[in-house]
């Protein structure tokens, strides 16, 4: 099933944070860049995660993600980042994330994360979320499958470095690092819809990015670390 956008939760908890878009944030054109917008996503949900106090509960992993880009935010732009939990399992949860700004930026984005027990490193139970953030999730289901394909034999490469700096505390590459290589062959859309599958872990060394029409493979020591749909648009059901 393709990751579409699925509503934002209209009861339960829902948490916000308010933002400047900074130079550093921004590509040559003015607009934010990929990484800054996912890395924006990240912070606002470890901001939830702490003041809902379950810090240290568990490690979140991101399995699979979705952004719907109606308006991309610009440098100066006052935005606001709204969260909340769109769906809970045993062993995941799905995090709803809202963009607007004030002079019209918006953007739609979706992930499902993974909980990882903080001393084991395998995956956890969250029993505990259930009082926190159930009422958003409802009784909504979700695959957690990964369905995009393997690159094909014939899929463009061209080399790409990870360094030290794109590492998180886990000592893995960080969630928006991985945007870093779409960035540096995106133009400047006026809408984008993108997905990423991560599928391994990767480390500091020499990487590859694969591409095949509309689709990107970040590939390390041989293995697919992530994978990405690029679209001018959302798909309007799933496939």
């Amino acid at each position: 099933m393709r990751a579409v956008i699925p509503p934002f939760p209209q009861a339960g908890r829902a948490y916000a944070e308010r933002r400047l878009v900074g130079p550093g944030d921004t590509a040559v054109s003015g607009r934010a860049r990929l990484d800054a917008l996912v890395d924006w996503l990240q912070a606002v949900a470890h901001a939830d995660v702490v003041d809902a106090g379950l810090d240290g509960v568990v490690l979140w992993v991101v399995r699979r993600g979705a952004l719907a880009v109606e308006r991309f935010p610009r440098l100066g732009e006052h935005v606001e980042l709204t969260t909340a939990c769109s769906a809970l399992g045993a062993r995941w949860a799905e995090r709803r994330t809202r963009l607007t700004g004030a002079d019209g930026a918006r953007v739609e984005a979706v992930a499902l994360w993974v909980a990882i027990d903080a001393s084991t490193l395998r995956p956890a139970r969250i029993d505990a979320l259930a009082s926190v953030y159930g009422e958003s999730a409802g009784d909504r289901r979700v695959r957690t499958g990964l369905t995009h394909p393997p690159p094909p034999e014939d899929a463009a490469a061209r080399p790409w470095r990870w360094r030290r700096a794109d590492l998180d505390v886990g000592g893995h590459v960080n969630n928006a690092a991985y945007w870093q290589a779409i960035e540096e062959e995106l133009a400047d859309p006026e809408t984008l819809y993108a997905e990423v599958e991560h599928r391994a872990p990767c480390a500091v060394g020499e990487a590859a990015l694969l591409s095949s029409g509309e689709r990107r493979w970040l590939v390390s020591d041989g293995a697919v670390c992530a994978s990405f749909e690029l679209r001018s648009a959302p798909p309007s059901a799933p496939a």
